[in-house]
């Protein structure tokens, strides 16, 4: 048999995790998918690290998807996501940004596998049901964006001795 082990004695190298931002847009919230969404992020084993609901200003849309700005539907964007509450989180783990995507799926949903996000719940290309950051810059411009840092949980999961590989 193998050695015993105790938690305490493992060493998870901090570098190997990430942060990922992940947002219900209003369509999510209305349809009351926010539960649901979180379950899928807990049962791939990541740590939800921050959350709050909100009503978006159009300041810190404009900011968040600045990069959109010269798209046709960019003012229809703001209106859209400032029009109902959006949950923002911060979700940590293994590799969250590249998993979150694909548990996410194509931003057209009907591109989306069944079994993503968007495959199972998304109607329509504008009403998508969840953002996910595309990048780990990306992420990390966002979280600042959205969340001061003292509102960022840093704590211990009890599962994480299952979750992540040594």
């Amino acid at each position: 048999m193998g050695s015993r082990w105790t938690y305490s004695e493992l060493k998870f190298p901090s570098n190997e995790l990430e942060r990922t931002l992940i947002a219900v847009k209003p369509d999510g919230v209305q349809r009351r998918l926010v539960g649901q969404i979180i379950q899928r992020f807990e049962q791939r084993g990541f740590k939800l690290v921050g959350m709050f609901p909100l009503k978006a200003s159009h300041g810190i849309l404009s900011e968040h998807y600045g990069e959109l700005r010269t798209k046709p539907f960019f003012q229809s964007l703001l209106t859209y996501m400032s029009s109902g509450p959006v949950v923002v989180m911060v979700w940590e783990g293994h590799n969250v940004v590249q998993a979150s995507r694909k548990m996410v799926g194509q931003t057209n949903p009907a591109e989306a596998p069944a079994g993503t996000i968007r495959g199972d719940f998304s109607v329509h290309v504008s009403r998508n049901v969840v953002h996910a950051s595309d990048s780990q810059e990306g992420a990390q411009k966002e979280i600042q964006l959205w969340f001061p840092a003292k509102d960022l949980l840093d704590w211990d999961c009890c599962d994480q001795i299952y979750t992540i590989e040594v």
